[in-house]
Formats: C-alpha cells, sequence, structure tokens
C-alpha cells in the first residue's frame, strides 16, 4: 500500500485514475527552503519535507510514501499561492501572454532507498483580458493552486494556448512518470 503524503484533491484524483491503491496521510511542514537552492530543486525540497514527515511519524514502517509539491516559474521568479483576490488577478495578469514553468517535484520513499525527481512542463498563456481573469477569480477561487489557475478548469479551457510537457503535471502530479518510478522503488 501506498501512502500519499499531500491532500491535494488532484493528485488523489490522479491515482485514482492510474488505478494506484493509496491512502492519504498529511502532515504539516514549513514548506521554506534554502535561498541558495537551484529553482528545479525547490519542489523536491519541499516534496522530500513532506515525505520524511509521514516517515517519522510510522514506526517500522513497510509502506511505500509519495510525496509532491508543485511551482510555478516565470522569469526565474516562484509564483506561489495566492493570499488574495487582487494577488491571484496579479498572478495571472503576469502569466497573461507569457510563457512559464509548472514544476513539479516528486519523492518517493521506500525504507531506506528514496526515488527523487522534478518534472518540468512549459506553459504558454494567451492574453486574457481584465474582465477574463476577474472572472476566473471569482468563480473558481484559485488560493490552494501554485500559480493561481488549474489548467483543468475554465482558464485553462480559455487560457492556455499550448504546453510542451506532461499536461498532467500541470494538474499537479506526473503520474505515468510516478508509475514507472513506483515499479522500481
Amino acid at each position: 500500500m501506498l501512502i500519499l503524503a499531500s491532500q491535494s484533491p488532484r493528485r488523489k484524483q490522479l491515482l485514482e485514475w492510474a488505478e494506484i491503491k493509496f491512502e492519504v496521510m498529511v502532515a504539516n511542514t514549513d514548506e521554506n527552503f534554502p535561498a541558495d537552492l537551484a529553482i528545479e530543486e525547490v519542489p523536491v525540497f519541499i516534496a522530500r519535507e513532506k515525505a520524511k514527515a509521514i516517515a517519522n511519524r510510522l514506526f517500522n514502517n513497510t509502506k511505500k510514501i509519495l510525496a509532491a509539491d508543485t511551482i510555478v516559474v516565470i522569469n526565474n521568479e516562484i509564483i506561489g499561492k495566492p493570499q488574495s483576490r487582487e494577488q491571484a488577478i496579479a498572478f495571472l495578469q503576469k502569466l497573461s501572454g507569457n510563457q512559464h514553468q509548472v514544476i513539479t517535484g516528486v519523492v518517493i520513499i521506500d525504507g531506506e532507498k528514496e526515488t527523487a525527481f522534478a518534472d518540468i512542463t512549459q506553459v504558454n498563456f494567451h492574453s486574457l483580458t481584465t474582465e477574463q481573469i476577474e472572472f476566473y477569480v471569482d468563480e473558481y477561487k484559485p488560493y490552494d493552486k501554485a500559480g493561481a489557475y488549474a489548467i483543468q478548469e475554465w482558464i485553462g479551457v480559455v487560457g492556455i494556448k499550448n504546453i510542451h510537457g506532461d499536461f498532467y503535471n500541470v494538474m499537479g502530479l506526473p503520474v505515468s512518470r510516478v508509475v514507472q518510478a513506483l515499479d522500481t522503488v
């Protein structure tokens, strides 16, 4: 049995779609990271902290632990989860008409063994109007999403011009790569 160290409904849904049996355990961890860390290592670092927090709670663990963290990066700046309507609008205005990267860090712990990787997807947005951005923020309330959007929602349907990489990575978990990694750990 696998333990998913995440409360993300999207990660849960993706694992269910892959027909992976798992249970959810969440540990509240600090999402701070060392300032000198390379950007692509940030979500791996945070995911590792989540996985270790669960591993430390389990005695004599015989289950694999899967943890992930997703960040949005534009012009070498990490855009996190918006804290307000105004910040969500500002994030989407920054993404509008531009390319950004969605990077998901994945860590799988199986006893003493660890597999860790980052998956990167390039996302290009069409230019969005202020009305479109405000509609999305007001209707979908993307406050729990890195970059203030979810590709599988309205904004992805009307706002995303194209992507290069794994669609499911943008949803929060590069599922096919995770399935392969689970088979090798």
